[in-house]
């Protein structure tokens, strides 16, 4: 019996921080992609980072699943696979053959280099999209 393949959801939590001047953003924004399909999330930084990690959330919240810590280069585990261009300022998450189980929101996170350390306020925006 042949299965018919069908679109995988995906979610992505969009995160937009301003520490002294840094502002972290995923994109793209929202992501719908077939079962089988190659897709790549980016994260952009606008200053240094000592480290950036990535995390997956499954549907219907809960506790976050960490994929990645990373400073610098490649990293890669089965299916997915990350770099961080520190020149560039991005980190790139890239999800190949994708599966029905891999329909999550992920989420980047960012250690500055900051000299002195960042004050203890931080301002956040997020934005969560449905597709």
């Amino acid at each position: 019996m042949k299965r018919q393949r069908g679109a995988l959801l995906g979610l992505l939590w969009v995160q937009v921080c301003w520490v002294r001047g840094m502002d972290v953003e995923q994109t793209p924004a929202a992501l719908s992609l077939q079962e089988g399909a190659s897709s790549t999330l980016r994260c952009n930084f606008s200053s240094s980072v000592n480290n950036v990690q990535w995390f997956r959330q499954n549907p219907g919240g809960g506790s976050l699943t960490w994929l990645f810590y990373i400073a610098s280069g490649m990293k890669q585990d089965g299916r997915l696979n990350c770099t961080v261009n520190t020149k560039d300022r991005h980190s790139s998450l890239h999800i190949r053959a994708s599966q029905q189980e891999d329909s999550a929101t992920y989420l980047c996170a960012v250690e500055a280099q900051s000299h002195p350390p960042p004050p203890a306020s931080l301002s956040c925006r997020d934005f969560l999209f449905f597709m």
